[in-house]
């Protein structure tokens, strides 16, 4: 059996890690650990690189639902059979005792399946197959006394069963049957190989244990404002995302999902963007979560370090690593056929003009509710001082990985930076010079005023002298260089809303395979600022009518079949929910 559609997984996170688990049963995802761990289970990927399937034996006949148990990231899903149907409850379970934010902090590592009878008796099958370091290694199994132990490489796993498993080849099986009221628990621990051994929880309690766990971080983020289901469902997407002993957010938890079935356009996504740094920030403040906001300040801060000449880097490790160098697995066949298979990311070096703004504009939305530390402030006058830089070419937002150019996203959040600086300069001590700042913020908007707009096109476009739109420019309303309502911003949103657009989705630029998700939520707040609250409200709920059956979203989607694209689930994703939902409540929030 290969790997599901994209939009069929599930995400289970315990603010550390994560694994991602099909309708059908098989968690064909998990980088115990860290977010950008090697796989165990990895057949999301490559057929042979790993999972775990529980599942009922009967396939044909089969009807299967599933929820989140009381809006946690614990799944539950029934499956109901010509037998009866059986619930199997599963998820990467909270410390013993843990609430909110201390979710993630220690956690244990244990991956707990429980299933339970509802009905008849229905013959389940338990296949567990652990192929570690991204399936390059087969482990020995050894089976006794109702646990399974994994010893391959770096680490240790160690499965208990309810049932007894047959063990041959690197691979363990079994099939059984559960009776209406029948009740049976599964855990999988992991530990590092030569640490302590790892922990094991009884998997009833610990998964009641977790739902109360994510029950305390939903009572911490109350949203006041439309859409109030989806708001919460992407603000614990976006939890799930985050790698709680640091408070970075993680752009997705999976790597080289393709944009293209059979492209090459495959990377990994596994670490955190400051790219993404206002947009999360910003979703975090409208589900007023200032104290989450103060870890995220503190984690670029202390990432960045001291900024220089050279550009700070435009993403890190989950713990703030810098060097990302990217790498190929060969041996692995990559989702759909699609090569190169990943791991790094080589954008970590590219020069991005709108770092700056991004930063600085998500310290000016707090500058009210938390003081700045000689360090933020030393970060902030460097970032103002690389923003005045603006006149050289980057890479764009969409990481292009030729020459650079001088894309108009890019000059925009120039302007943002500068701007936003000039307001915080009061805060930034004697090093912040506002006077200067503001003579270049104001050459920016004149330039990219004159020479941004192409009257052929009758839009700005994507980059200084282009005639291709792009979408990257929605944002430019946001930075405050020109609004919504101007003229020809107003053009420019509707050449994208009838060039860029199809079903509802709006791609990137002429040629991008699929829609992108956050790109269509852009569109919504550009709409809601010029004033068209219903149009914005009809391009909204037909965009979030897209997320699959759990609320998840991946990165694109193609607009004729309705596959989700690329990795998932997407943070920018979610956070374009959450803004646009905001925006629609609140048209003139900045």
């Amino acid at each position: 059996m290969s790997a599901s559609m994209i939009a069929e997984y599930g995400l289970l996170s315990d603010c550390a890690s994560a694994a991602l688990v099909s309708r059908d049963g098989s968690i064909d995802w998990w980088c115990p650990g860290r977010f950008d761990a090697p796989s165990v289970f990895g057949r999301l990927l490559d057929a042979d690189a790993g999972h775990w399937t529980l599942c009922p034996v009967a396939s044909s006949d089969r009807r299967t639902e599933r929820e989140y148990v009381d809006d946690s990231l614990v799944l539950r899903t029934v499956h109901h059979t010509r037998d009866g149907d059986v619930a199997v409850t599963e998820g990467l379970v909270a410390e013993p005792g843990a609430r909110g934010h201390e979710l993630g902090q220690n956690s244990p590592m244990v991956l707990a399946r429980v299933v339970e009878g509802l009905s008849g008796t229905v013959r389940m099958r338990c296949e567990y197959v652990p192929r570690p370091e991204y399936g390059l290694i087969v482990p020995y199994l050894h089976c006794r006394d109702g646990e399974v132990q994994a010893d391959a490489g770096p680490l240790t796993l160690i499965l208990r069963s309810p049932v007894p498993l047959d063990c041959a080849h690197g691979r363990a099986y079994a099939e059984f049957d559960v009776r209406a009221g029948q009740v049976l628990g599964f855990d999988l621990a992991f530990a590092p190989a030569y640490g302590p051994p790892p922990r094991h929880l009884d998997p009833v309690p610990a998964l009641a244990e977790t739902v109360e766990a994510w029950r305390v971080i939903r009572e911490l983020h109350p949203y006041d404002g439309r859409y109030p289901d989806l708001v919460r469902r992407s603000a614990l997407v976006v939890q799930g995302l985050t790698y709680r002993p640091s408070g970075a957010v993680v752009a997705a938890v999976t790597t080289s999902l393709p944009e293209r079935l059979g492209g090459t356009d495959n990377y990994d996504y596994r670490y955190a963007w400051l790219r993404d740094f206002i947009l999360t920030v910003r979703a975090l403040w409208v589900t007023t979560c200032p104290e989450e906001t103060g870890r995220l300040f503190d984690w670029a801060a202390r990432s960045a370090g001291r900024t220089g000449d050279e550009p700070v880097p435009i993403m890190y490790g989950a713990t703030g690593e810098r060097d990302l160098s990217e790498y190929s697995l060969d041996h692995l066949r990559g989702y759909a056929d699609s090569r190169p298979v990943r791991v790094g990311n080589d954008a970590w070096h590219q020069r991005q003009h709108d770092v700056p703004g991004l930063l600085i504009g998500a310290h000016l939305l707090q500058d009210e509710i938390r003081d700045l530390s000689e360090e933020s402030k030393a970060l902030l006058v460097g970032l103002a001082e690389q923003a005045t830089h603006w006149r050289e070419p980057d890479a764009g937002m969409w990481e292009d990985r030729g020459p650079g150019r001088h894309y108009v996203a890019s000059k925009a959040m120039c302007w943002g930076a500068l701007d936003s600086a000039v307001k915080l300069a009061p805060l930034l001590g004697p090093r912040a010079d506002p006077e200067r700042w503001a003579t270049v913020r104001d050459e920016i908007r004149a330039t990219v005023l004159r020479d941004a707009w192409n009257d052929r096109v009758g839009a700005f476009t994507g980059a200084i002298g282009s005639l291709e739109l792009d979408a990257s420019v929605l944002v430019m309303p946001g930075t405050g260089i020109v609004p919504a309502t101007d003229p020809r911003m107003r053009a420019t949103i509707e050449a994208i809303a009838t060039d860029l657009t199809t079903d509802g989705l709006v791609r990137r630029w002429p040629d991008d395979p699929a829609g992108f998700v956050a790109c269509t939520f852009w569109l919504v707040e550009c709409l809601a600022m010029a004033g068209e609250t219903a149009r914005a409200a009809a391009l909204f709920e037909r965009a979030a009518a897209r997320a699959n059956d759990l609320g998840l979203f991946a990165e694109q989607i193609d607009p004729r079949t309705g596959a989700h694209l690329g990795n998932t689930p997407l943070a920018l994703s979610h956070v374009g929910l959450i803004g646009a939902a905001w925006r629609l409540t609140k048209p003139s929030f900045v």
